[in-house]
């Protein structure tokens, strides 16, 4: 690639399940890519032959990756990630080209402040307070309406969030989450210290994908969650689409998060959004700006015609997004992890993938590895995608799949600091 080629520059996380999805939709349509990432040493070209940097260091990242496009022709940024969003959009608003502000950015990986901005602009979300952990806990409790949720603030998919529905639960819980928190080391003092309280809405929760145009912001799909998420945890475990709401009610899900983008200052690129819908309305519980997380954007492509990553490439480059919805219904299953142990095998796999309509079944945790279930844990044992006629069929063969398989799990023994041997939970 000649520095005159226009390209794609992707900054991509160690690990990332989304680079190679980019660097595919990105050959479909001849659009040249540059891949930013940790992967100096990766047998792997796109990494090997990108741009090499350390993300531990942002504002180290942030130079060296300028330093080393300053003779290319970069025409758009894109993140893979989460951990890369706020990077990406401080590169892109430098080089003057479509972008986030940072802060609105930073503002929707805090759920703290991103509660706060939506309370301030009347954006409808749950009832919430901050908890100080380095602070007497009980007397932050006065009022408390039960049920409620405490959640940290920095954290994704659904760790340390859990459901109490008395004090003594509550206080159980807090401790629960202080110790999640004390042993991760990559948090910041604040994300530490405090704490979401916030009250617990009953009812159908949805996730969102959408792309914002400069601030206008268009429905991708919408997720259905057949499952009662209620509690005390909240693992993600089926993803329908299309969804079953009724148009009216897309509309109100529409109006709610766009009104939620305009409040956070988001004008450009792919959000993803969590939703609860009752009697009260829609309330939001998040918004990323960020694709979905996982292997579950390979949904989009029934819903839509085109990759999720395809999408955010066209919209990247400036591209109308033409979209295609297939015929038919489709569904993933992020199979949860059961219990705490040692996963020894996987048994019904050939079972569960005769089953009609079932398309893939993909384990990611290999055998010999330590399962962490939720809250503390913040992976999932894998994936079932299936594809049919009508969403129906499509949740009973991802439920029939999950009922083949059986996971074969061994105990973990570890010791204490006093030399004790205890039972790992």
């Amino acid at each position: 690639m000649s520095a005159s080629t226009p390209s794609v520059l992707i900054i991509a996380p160690h690990g990332s399940y989304r680079t190679f999805s980019f660097i595919h939709a990105a050959q479909q349509h001849s659009i040249n890519t540059l891949i930013a990432s940790e992967g100096k040493h990766s047998i792997v070209s796109a990494y090997a032959e990108g741009i090499h940097v350390d993300f531990s260091d942002e504002a180290r990242a942030y130079q060296d990756i300028l330093v080393a496009i300053a003779d290319k022709q970069i025409v758009s940024v894109i993140a893979t990630d989460d951990m890369t969003t706020e990077l990406a959009a401080r590169i892109a608003r430098t080089l003057k080209l479509p972008h986030n502000d940072p802060a609105a950015v930073h503002l929707t990986r805090r759920k703290d402040r991103a509660r706060d901005c939506l309370q301030k602009h009347g954006v409808n979300k749950p009832e919430h307070r901050h908890l100080d952990l380095h602070a007497e806990i009980t007397a932050q409790l006065n009022n408390v309406n039960y049920p409620v949720v405490i959640k940290p603030i920095a954290l994704s998919a659904s760790r340390g969030v859990i459901r109490a529905d008395d004090e003594g639960t509550l206080l159980a819980s807090i401790d629960r989450v202080r110790a999640l928190l004390a042993s991760l080391t990559d948090l910041s003092d604040d994300e530490r210290r405090y704490l979401l309280l916030e009250e617990y809405i009953p009812g159908a929760e949805i996730a969102v994908e959408g792309m914002l145009s400069e601030g206008q912001l268009a429905i991708l799909t919408i997720f259905d969650k057949p499952d009662p998420l209620e509690g005390p945890f909240f693992e993600e475990t089926y993803y329908i689409t299309p969804t079953g709401l009724a148009a009216e009610k897309q509309n109100q899900v529409r109006a709610v998060l766009q009104a939620a983008c305009e409040a956070y200052g988001l004008q450009e690129g792919p959000i993803h959004a969590e939703c609860r819908l009752n009697e009260r309305g829609v309330f939001v519980l998040e918004v990323a700006a960020r694709t979905i997380g996982g292997m579950c954007g390979r949904l989009l492509s029934f819903g839509t015609g085109h990759s999720l990553e395809e999408l955010v490439l066209l919209h990247a480059m400036g591209k109308e997004l033409n979209l295609n919805p297939t015929q038919g219904a489709a569904g993933v299953l992020m199979i949860p992890i059961p219990k705490a142990g040692m996963l020894k095998r996987v048994e019904g796999l050939l079972q569960a993938q005769r089953i009609p309509f079932i398309e893939e079944i993909n384990i990611q945790i290999r055998e010999g590895h330590e399962l962490i279930p939720l809250p503390e844990g913040s992976s999932y044992l894998g994936f079932i995608f299936a594809k049919a006629p009508d969403t129906q069929q499509a949740e009973q063969a991802l439920r029939e799949a999950h009922r083949q398989l059986e996971f074969i799990i061994s105990p973990v023994w570890k010791l204490t600091q006093g030399n004790q041997v205890c039972l790992a939970q």
